[in-house]
């Protein structure tokens, strides 16, 4: 059988109708750039996360660098972070000039270790990004004792994990900021690149909805020094199916990573806190002999991932911040024995079957 790491085409399929439609009302009023779309899909996304704003951007990434530029970041500034996450979480720190602050993680979550963060902060600190990896929110009460103890603003990359809840608060409500990612691939995604952020803060939210529309008050008046960073009408219109349908897609993870944990021998399987609901954006085993099991799994027709086999401390590009190999020990073992398994909504029965037992084996 063919098994897809995640089944988009399934996706499509199924919400396949509406979304046409949605498109097609794109097409025939031509308005592609921002319009009643976008303000639909604004308004739905907060009334789901259940902040008082939601300002939908062009991806994740711009995502990050608005929510950094809304409270001011400069060349010098430094941004605690983890250096078990997708490069975008440091690299917009970096492209804005500051230095991300690296921190290791928990063994049992892969989040963000909070009683690891207090000896990093320096009176260069302005922000903590915890990312919720994988699609479960980091321990973020911690993490917002020590930011309101050294007045520190906290920004949940949450690329990863929107829908999942902490302590009954949805992912993206949990900080002074939260950023998602709209990415094909994400537990919600578009047809192209996409993302949002969201605030209760009235100052914050009118700062990045005038930075991302090139720092424009109204038309050809400029305040700030902005970026293009405004999400089309097409993926707008792809959203407003898919979050219809979001919830029930979610419970269906739920169900698949329950099978999964139970029928998966021999392996390290992920582990949730008991006060969060994980998204499952990527489910994920550790393994004694990754790259045997990766190559059995490639000769039996599974597809896996690897997520992420060189850690941000050891990547070229950050070799200016003098980090080392031993320096972050609990993400450095993580990333040498991690491999992810397929994972959406639409994987069937009879597939996960299949790929439970060719990792049995």
């Amino acid at each position: 059988m063919k098994i897809n790491f995640i089944d988009l085409q399934g996706q499509y399929k199924k919400y396949k109708e509406e979304i046409d439609i949605e498109i097609k009302e794109v097409l025939d009023s031509s308005g592609y750039i921002m319009g009643p779309k976008i303000v639909e899909l604004e308004n739905k996304l907060a009334e789901f996360v259940g902040t008082k704003h939601a300002i939908a951007c062009s991806s994740g990434t711009d995502a990050l660098i608005l929510a950094l530029m809304s409270i001011g970041i400069k060349p010098g500034d430094e941004i605690i972070t983890t250096p078990f996450t997708f490069i975008a979480t440091a690299e917009t720190i970096a492209f804005l000039g500051a230095i991300p602050v690296f921190v290791d993680v928990d063994e049992k979550t892969y989040n963000i270790d909070p009683a690891l963060i207090e000896s990093k902060i320096t009176d260069k600190t302005k922000a903590i990004i915890p990312v919720s990896l994988f699609g479960q929110i980091s321990d973020m009460d911690s993490i917002a004792m020590i930011a309101k103890k050294y007045n520190l603003k906290v920004i949940e990359d949450a690329a990863q994990s929107f829908g999942a809840e902490y302590k009954d608060r949805k992912s993206c409500n949990t900080s002074d900021i939260g950023t998602t990612s709209f990415f094909p691939a994400k537990p919600l995604g578009c047809y192209g690149d996409g993302g949002a952020v969201f605030t209760n803060d009235d100052n914050i939210a009118e700062q990045i909805r005038i930075i991302l529309n090139h720092g424009q008050t109204k038309r050809y008046v400029h305040s700030h020094v902005g970026i293009n960073g405004r999400l089309d009408a097409i993926q707008a219109g792809v959203l407003n199916v898919k979050l219809k349908y979001y919830n029930g897609e979610i419970s269906k993870r739920q169900e698949i990573a329950k099978k999964y944990n139970e029928k998966l021998k021999n392996v390290i399987v992920p582990f949730v806190e008991d006060n969060n609901l994980s998204v499952w954006a990527q489910y994920c085993i550790r393994v004694d002999n990754r790259e045997e099991i990766l190559a059995k799994c490639s000769e039996k027709g599974v597809p896996t991932g690897v997520y992420y086999p060189i850690p941000l401390h050891l990547q070229e590009v950050f070799n200016y911040l003098g980090y080392k190999d031993g320096d972050f020990p609990i993400t450095e073992k993580i990333s040498k024995d991690i491999m992810a398994l397929p994972m959406s909504a639409f994987l069937t029965n009879e597939e996960q079957n299949y790929i439970i037992e060719v990792i049995n084996e």
